[in-house]
């Protein structure tokens, strides 16, 4: 029988991983999220293979990027994060495509009417202006974000209730609002809210590291009492639940 390994253990083992980029195979077998129902990566995938000029906004690692089967011939991405932009170059200079270092808070720097698609998955930001600018008439934004109160059973835990106005923020209406103020016709906008589960308390501080904004500042030194709790609470209870929010936008740049 396997001895089960110790609060410490965990917590030193998650710590010390690599968060770069958005390859998350280091939850196998520790955590799980459902997968939203639209399939987004197959999805970009069909839209890629018919542009002619594309760009992949805050493509992080590029892993989302590179999978695509096929890419066209101008195949543009922004990174803000140094050490993702080292591994999107590596990813996807082979395929031909250009990665740009590039603030997440900045506007793309690239001409109006550059691309005919423009991409991008769990944006931090949408300027929905520079998205429209950079379109050409009649192309196509196409984006899985997060929406409202996502994963926040794991917030809260840790930093207690949040005001509405925080829970309700990333709302799809207020992107679809935003995409009609930036003269753009939205095409669809799907939601999905998707069970997931932290079968140890080091996928917690993984996903914590990694996914920086959820609890702003967290390190394992200043909340170890709390995740302390947490294993003892997954301990006798089993995984800790939480359930994260997505939704999909497509909009359109009508045509000239």
């Amino acid at each position: 029988m396997t001895t089960p390994r110790t609060f410490d253990e965990l917590v030193a083992e998650a710590a010390d991983a690599p968060v770069e980029g958005w390859d998350f195979s280091w939850f196998e077998g520790r955590a799980t999220e459902e997968r939203p129902p639209w399939g987004y990566a197959r999805a970009m995938g069909e839209r890629l293979a018919r542009a002619s000029a594309a760009l992949d906004l805050q493509t992080g690692g590029g892993e989302v990027l590179a999978s695509a089967a096929e890419l066209p011939r101008l195949t543009v991405a922004t990174e803000g994060w140094p050490p993702n932009v080292a591994k999107a170059t590596a990813l996807l200079h082979p395929r031909g495509a250009v990665v740009v270092a590039s603030p997440e808070d900045a506007p793309p720097p690239f001409a109006d009417g550059a691309f005919d698609l423009v991409t991008s998955r769990h944006p931090v930001r949408t300027h929905w202006a520079e998205i429209a600018r950079v379109l050409r008439p009649g192309g196509t934004y196409f984006s899985q974000q997060v929406g409202p109160a996502s994963a926040f059973e794991v917030v809260e835990y840790f930093l207690g209730p949040q005001p509405e106005r925080t829970r309700s923020a990333r709302h799809p209406d207020a992107a679809r609002a935003a995409a009609v103020a930036a003269g753009l016709d939205v095409v669809q906008v799907r939601t999905a809210r998707l069970r997931m589960e932290f079968h140890d308390v080091g996928a917690v501080v993984h996903f914590l590291r990694k996914v920086i904004w959820m609890v702003p500042g967290f390190t394992v030194e200043e909340y170890r009492d709390r995740l302390r709790g947490l294993h003892e609470q997954i301990g006798r209870e089993g995984p800790f639940v939480a359930h994260s929010t997505r939704f999909l936008i497509e909009a359109r740049k009508p045509a000239a």
